[in-house]
């Protein structure tokens, strides 16, 4: 199957291979330590195509906006997520998500699109902006917080609110942070290959699962007995019924919480705290955002969902905080059936892989790619728009994310809020990427300084932070 369009014919060549590496090792140590470093040096080297050893498996690595088109456009009989995936399945549960059919995980999605309407993200709007505001009514009038690891515990906090509901949030929040930590435990590389070795992370992994769809199952029974309705995903998956007119079990409805929130609150907390780190390490770009919260919120009020719609100049900051730091570095299918892309044949049995981090920083794509500007996603310039697939945090095609609009909602929230009620500085302010957790934030520490406002004025007192206004930014 040729999906690059080459009619040419002929012979068809393994892509090149990435040289080094050690017997069945192959390159996981230079991948385990920086796995973006390793495959820009493959693309550097061998160009959009190239392969690599891990773990006695054949990696195929594709960068670049053509290359992520034929990624994204190979039927799942081509290229599957499914059997790439399988480390989730203890995670989210037998028949859900990865372990399901791509006909029955698309149903499962169907299910879900009524609690992602525009009526429910106006309510979230206001769960979330009171989730925001009670965590840092919390804060004294100055000190210092680690950014990546508030950002974590907000998620978390909105994740209950919004998806699992007020009683879970209320009482097992702090349950749930830590099993949750447990769940996390469970995705690693060694899960990626083995996922059910008898490791002591994989069976806390499990026992966090169990302790979850006994809480969920509670509060379940406790719904249904009451009659009560609420406005969460929750109440939507209780309702939900199968083409053949089933309810979800518990069981289901537990799985597919976990799914979302695993989708969705880590890469959040990350995409906020990569958000927090380059406003402020760059001034230009804080002061015009601040003034666009002064006028918003004076037209408005509250931060509700429209508020939020017209802050484009942060909803810009944030998409280029996500080019720059992706939260997730790469996205993987096994290849089924052999898989063609220009002059190169990829073998079944082996693994595909696409860059995030690798594509977002192409010269051709971005010019100057290591800088930050957020202007790049003006009506002006949409440098994002040059090509198909150029920015692909979300996935593309058949395979985008669901949530993106849920995700930038909290983001934009949460800076909302932090920006026009605190004088904000970073103290650690060039943080590199952690590549030992499966979603890249920045590197502990990553200290924030705060004081409470005391004036109307948001660009009055512009932390002195920021006069570190350096143009580029890390990979």
């Amino acid at each position: 199957m040729n999906l690059n369009g080459d009619s040419t014919g002929g012979a068809r060549r393994l892509p090149p291979q990435l040289p080094g590496g050690l017997p069945f090792l192959g390159h996981a140590m230079p991948f385990a330590r920086d796995p973006v470093r390793l495959l820009q040096l493959g693309r550097n080297r061998l160009g959009d195509i190239f392969r690599f050893r891990l773990l006695g498996r054949q990696m195929a690595v594709l960068t670049g906006p053509k290359a992520n088109e034929a990624f994204f456009r190979a039927g799942n009989a081509v290229l599957s997520a499914r059997t790439a995936y399988q480390f989730t399945v203890p995670i989210f549960g037998k028949g859900i998500a990865y372990d399901a059919s791509a006909e029955r995980m698309d149903a499962q999605l169907d299910l879900l699109m009524p609690a992602l309407s525009e009526r429910r993200l106006r309510t979230y709007a206001g769960y979330i902006n009171e989730e925001v505001e009670t965590y840092v009514e919390r804060w004294s009038e100055e000190g210092q917080v680690d950014l990546l690891a508030a950002m974590n515990e907000l998620t978390v906090f909105i994740a209950s609110r919004c998806l699992i509901g007020r009683e879970f949030r209320r009482n097992l929040s702090a349950e749930f942070a830590r099993l949750y930590h447990d769940l996390e435990g469970g995705i690693n590389l060694l899960a990626f290959f083995w996922p059910y070795l008898p490791l002591p992370s994989f069976r806390r992994r499990d026992r966090a699962r169990l302790r979850m769809v006994e809480i969920i199952s509670g509060i379940v029974a406790e719904r249904r007995a009451a009659g009560r309705v609420e406005e969460d995903f929750l109440q939507t998956l209780m309702a939900a019924r199968w083409d053949d007119g089933s309810t979800l079990t518990d069981d289901h409805i537990t799985g597919m919480l976990l799914t979302l929130i695993f989708a969705g609150q880590h890469t959040s907390a990350v995409q906020a705290a990569w958000t927090g780190v380059e406003l402020l390490r760059h001034p230009q770009y804080l002061k015009p955002i601040l003034r666009e919260q002064e006028t918003t919120m004076a037209d408005h009020h509250e931060l509700s969902f429209e508020a939020l719609g017209e802050m484009v100049l942060l909803e810009r900051a944030i998409q280029e905080s996500e080019r720059l730091h992706p939260p997730l570095v790469m996205l993987m299918r096994e290849i089924l059936a052999d898989f063609s892309y220009g002059q190169y044949v990829m073998p079944a049995g082996w693994l595909a892989l696409i860059s995030p981090a690798v594509s977002h920083r192409l010269p051709e794509v971005f010019p100057n790619p290591d800088r930050y500007d957020p202007g790049r996603f003006s009506p002006e310039r949409q440098e994002h728009r040059k090509a198909r697939h150029a920015i692909i945090t979300f996935g593309g095609g058949k395979h985008a994310c669901i949530g993106m609009t849920f995700a930038y909602l909290q983001v934009k929230a949460i800076w909302s809020v932090l920006l026009r009620r605190f004088e904000l500085e970073l103290i650690d302010p060039d943080p590199a990427p952690n590549y030992a957790t499966f979603v890249v934030g920045p590197k502990p520490p990553c200290r924030l300084r705060y004081k409470r406002r005391v004036t109307s004025k948001l660009f009055d007192n512009l932390a002195p932070a920021a006069l570190h206004s350096g143009g580029e930014s890390k990979p």
